[in-house]
């Protein structure tokens, strides 16, 4: 069995390019004096692309590849409704982002440790590319790309807190339950 299957990419591409377009007004990489000021939308959504589509993907691709490893049945599924309010909340100028770009469909049987340890698989990805873009700021590591590592950081460390509260539907809630 093929640890994807083929709508399986197709979905985790159109998530990429949605979360590309998504959070592209939001990365902006500094101008020279002597470049344009006008915006530059290829530019601005491969930024996006960049910083917010390994947030996201990773975050999910760690939900799966934890419950393959415990012997469940695992695929990513795009979230239609999710994808579609972050677009409609990009058209409008929201200032706030909020939206579910995707989830991974788990099914099997296993302890209530297992299940616990696949939902702390995504927000600790998130943590470890908070950590990584931190580091990378700190010891100024490829400082050509300092907005991206900054708004990397901003986004993993909000993706890995929110994720963690314990409000049912969410990872830290699934997480923290597994104990009881």
């Amino acid at each position: 069995m093929p640890l994807f299957t083929v709508w399986e990419i197709v979905q985790i591409i159109i998530t990429v390019i949605a979360v590309g377009f998504i959070f592209s007004g939001y990365v902006k990489r500094p101008r020279t004096e002597f470049e344009s000021i006008e915006p530059d939308l290829l530019e601005d959504f491969k930024n996006g692309v960049i910083v917010a589509a390994p947030a996201v993907i990773l975050h999910e691709l760690m939900h799966k590849f934890t419950a393959l490893f415990y012997g469940f049945s695992a695929h990513y599924v795009a979230s239609w409704w999710g994808l579609a309010i972050g677009a409609v909340l990009k058209l409008v100028g929201s200032g706030f982002i909020f939206f579910l770009p995707g989830y991974v469909s788990i099914s099997g049987t296993g302890s209530s440790l297992q299940f616990g340890l696949v939902a702390l698989a995504g927000p600790l990805t998130n943590l470890v590319l908070f950590l990584l873009s931190w580091l990378f700021m700190e010891k100024n590591i490829l400082t050509k790309y300092w907005h991206i590592w900054a708004l990397s950081k901003q986004i993993n460390l909000w993706l890995f807190a929110f994720n963690m509260l314990p409000i049912p539907g969410l990872d830290g809630f699934k997480f923290y339950a597994s104990f009881f």
